[in-house]
């Protein structure tokens, strides 16, 4: 009897983590990933979908893949292809598929509609207000900077913005000019900016916190310490250089971006905090959206948290699938088998399962396309680097000198010809490669992963140097 095929839908390296979690099991026989990348048919039984040499973008070329290549399970990796239904489509049509239907996916799609689903569940959030008119909301900011001038405000697109759509504003003239970039001009995130949740800032860490649900039963996931920021907090000269040439007017903001890189295991959740958030957020969050909506949750959720310093949890935001680079430091540790764990999910056989992980750390560093080094052209001007307006097409090297046991999950990457007609690794993203080291320590695992990632070169590549730094 043959394996499984399995189909992952995502275009980067989360794509990649989870296609590699999949090829992990020997129920699976081929993993084949859409839209995927470079590296997606770099790895063990994977493969890139396509229809005749094109890879599958829209639901109804993905949907017809399944169907012509007898696909067992899908596994959706992304936020827009939930929040446009695509759960929904292949359900329709008999497909296995693991992730939220659209009704469900709203939770991340709006966050406003979720900041107001969770306060009305008695779920912990921060004091927070929701508005569709830039005007009403410069005079809440005005009034409440003037009754609060030692607190902060976090302003944040409503809709789906790559991760990079809530900003920390420390002052009234930085909160008035986000909420002109967000809802007037330049409308940095589009559509996702009609509405902005603006909440007061709280102080205390930023946590993580991921779990699987089979609507019936949620299980914990291992965490990730992750890194959202583009530069470490001392970089103050690449942080400011960012800035000027963003048009920001605060000079010390360290933009938030997708993901810099992670480690995991987390450093500081323990069983106490892990049962309290389980307690108090995620199982009331999913028992709760289906006796306030009439819909199920089934798949993955993950809370963005701020832990006070009382350790009590509050939720920041909500997103609906596997993050990213968390994932690709997560699921390497991972021992149950992904793709028993997926049927388990669509079967609501969670209830039976016992996740198992390797007690290994895995530290993994994202190499970005930053400032490109001058000139590139004739007349070309200055790109201040992701998550800022960057270059693409840039050609990698060095990849043949990273050891073998390195995980290389490639973010943003396509094969292509140079000039002399030689086929060549090209960056196609602002987040390009991600390299996990794996050890017995934190310490091991880090060295790893930094002593590879200085192997490899293209022009304007940058990473956060301090990645698991202050743990080992």
């Amino acid at each position: 009897m043959s394996g499984a095929k399995v189909l992952v839908v995502d275009a980067g390296g989360r794509g990649n983590a989870i296609a590699d979690a999949f090829a992990r099991s020997p129920l699976v026989d081929a993993v084949y990933v859409a839209p995927g990348n470079a590296g997606s048919e770099m790895m063990k039984k994977c493969r890139l979908a396509t229809n005749d040499g094109r890879p599958l973008k829209s639901i109804s070329e993905l949907l017809s893949f399944a169907e012509r290549e007898g696909i067992d399970l899908t596994f959706v990796g992304p936020e827009g292809y939930l929040s446009e239904g695509i759960v929904n489509v292949f359900r329709e049509e008999g497909q296995r598929i693991v992730g939220p239907e659209k009704e469900a996916a709203i939770l991340e799609g709006s966050k406003c509609l979720t900041k107001d689903f969770l306060k009305g569940i008695g779920v912990p959030v921060p004091p927070f207000s929701n508005f569709a008119d830039p005007q009403e909301a410069k005079d809440y900011v005005i009034q409440f900077c003037d009754a609060n001038p030692d607190k902060g405000l976090v302003i944040k697109a409503d809709g789906l913005a790559a991760g990079k759509g809530s900003v920390v504003c420390s002052s009234l003239e930085e909160s008035l000019s986000t909420i002109d970039r967000i809802m007037v001009n330049p409308r940095l995130f589009g559509d996702a900016g009609n509405r902005i949740d603006v909440e007061e800032r709280l102080i205390g860490r930023e946590l993580m916190f991921f779990a699987i649900t089979d609507s019936r039963k949620v299980l914990p996931l291992e965490s990730a310490m992750d890194y959202k920021q583009a530069f470490s907090p001392d970089d103050r000269v690449a942080i400011k250089l960012f800035n000027k040439l963003s048009g920001n007017p605060n000079p010390d903001n360290n933009p938030n971006t997708g993901g810099m890189g992670g480690f995991s295991p987390h450093p500081w959740l323990d069983e106490s905090l892990k049962e309290r958030i389980m307690k108090k957020i995620a199982v009331p969050t999913i028992t709760g959206f289906k006796e306030t909506t009439g819909h199920e949750f089934t798949g993955i959720i993950y809370f963005g948290l701020m832990i006070t310093e009382d350790r009590e949890p509050h939720v920041l935001e909500i997103n609906v699938r596997l993050g990213d680079p968390e994932t690709e430091v997560i699921l390497p540790r991972l021992e149950t088998d992904m793709y028993q764990l997926s049927e388990a999910v669509l079967d609501r056989g969670l209830g039976s399962v016992e996740l198992q992980w390797s007690k290994d750390y895995c530290v993994g560093v994202c190499a970005i396309s930053g400032r490109a080094i001058k000139p590139l052209s004739s007349g070309s001007e200055e790109r201040p680097g992701y998550p800022g307006a960057h270059y693409t097409n840039m050609p990698i090297s060095g990849m043949e000198r990273v050891d073998p046991d390195v995980l290389v999950y490639h973010n943003g990457t396509a094969f292509g010809t140079d000039a002399s007609g030689r086929k060549r690794l090209f960056t196609t993203g602002g987040r390009v490669l991600t390299l996990v080291g794996r050890g017995k320590t934190l310490e091991s695992a880090r060295d790893q992963a930094y002593e590879n990632i200085k192997r490899i070169r293209f022009n304007g590549m940058r990473y956060r140097k301090d990645i698991g730094s202050g743990y080992v």
